[in-house]
């Protein structure tokens, strides 16, 4: 199990082989030659006139996309070129850091707000996966920004930039989600309660034998809406229809992606989708999720308008505390959470 003493980033420049805790049983490996590659596979949604005189057709677009994919990337999105490349740049320059100084920023404590770490859950799960990452909460941002990493220098202002514009971002597409459903603009948001905000800088080294491991293994994610930037290595997949897609990478836009709330929230209209990272030989990848949550104490349960005798409520309440906890001890699954919570017929 990788501990304190064996950062991932430590141990991949020296071994042609993959340490024995980081493979997979053959049954779930990545079974790379199985993977669709398909340009269009995930649709790409042109946000520049969302507060214009398109904004109906914007929308839905944004609803066939969550009701068919679950995953969809923007493009003119309000977020600019620079701060794009500020952060990579920084995700980037962090992750090449001296050892010594990176492990000023290493917990294994789940309830650390920021720390370093390796892995999802290296205390729970039994095979490790092919990743190192920084965890940062960011709003309210003021509430965290000192605990953040003094280097690179300019890290908490790069970084605090990018925070508060991908925070907009999602705020933006949540109401958008919201009327694709026929609801009020604001309903998500205002379900959410205070609101929660955190991000993992993922940092994957080469990999020498990339078909026995993952970079993460396929899962949901538990939150509302995540918003990834990635650099121009490939990773990606997401299951459409049964089979593993790539999703490439586009310059400048960001991928999209419902989490488990939405799909509670929607009573089931829209699916958190299972999506993985996988690695590569030769590059080393570097991937930014933005998690937009609930706070704790929020209770999350199906709106009723979307609830009647042709769609009976299918999730019970919960608050976002309980789903969470359950989400981080039972480790990354192909079986959702939300199955958990079902309402039993």
């Amino acid at each position: 199990m990788a501990t304190s003493t064996s950062l991932l980033s430590g141990i991949a420049s020296s071994t042609r082989h993959v340490p024995s805790n980081y493979i997979r049983p053959p049954s779930d490996r990545p079974k790379l030659d199985e993977v669709v590659s398909l340009d269009e596979s995930i649709p790409l949604i042109d946000l520049q006139d969302l507060n214009g005189p398109n904004r109906s057709k914007i929308i839905e677009e944004i609803g066939q996309a969550c009701q068919n994919y679950g995953f969809f990337q923007v493009k003119n999105h309000g977020i600019s070129d620079v701060e794009i490349d500020n952060m990579l740049k920084m995700g980037s320059e962090f992750f090449h850091l001296p050892e010594s100084e990176k492990m000023k920023m290493y917990s294994e404590d789940m309830f650390k707000k920021n720390r370093l770490s390796t892995s999802f859950n290296v205390k729970t799960e039994e095979v490790s996966s092919w990743r190192d990452y920084l965890r940062l909460h960011c709003y309210p941002l003021e509430d965290y920004i000192q605990e953040w990493p003094n280097n690179p220098p300019s890290f908490k202002e790069e970084v605090g930039e990018y925070c508060r514009s991908a925070r907009g971002l999602a705020l933006k597409l949540l109401e958008a989600i919201s009327e694709s459903l026929g609801l009020e603009k604001d309903y998500i948001n205002n379900s959410l309660g205070k609101h929660g905000q955190h991000m993992a800088i993922n940092y994957y080294p080469p990999c020498p034998q990339p078909e026995l491991t993952y970079g993460l293994p396929g899962h949901a994610d538990p939150n509302v809406i995540t918003i990834l930037l990635q650099d121009d290595v490939g990773g990606l997949q997401v299951l459409k229809d049964g089979k593993w897609v790539a999703v490439n990478p586009i310059p400048y836009t960001f991928i999209v992606n419902i989490g488990d709330q939405i799909q509670a929230l929607s009573n089931g209209h829209y699916k958190s989708v299972l999506h993985r990272a996988v690695v590569n030989c030769s590059k080393e990848r570097i991937s930014i999720p933005t998690f937009h949550c609930p706070s704790p104490d929020a209770v999350i349960a199906p709106a009723a308008p979307l609830i009647d005798d042709d769609h009976p409520v299918l999730y019970k309440k919960f608050t976002y505390a309980e789903y969470y906890a359950k989400f981080w001890n039972r480790g990354l699954n192909t079986e959702t959470c939300l199955d958990a919570f079902k309402v039993e017929t």
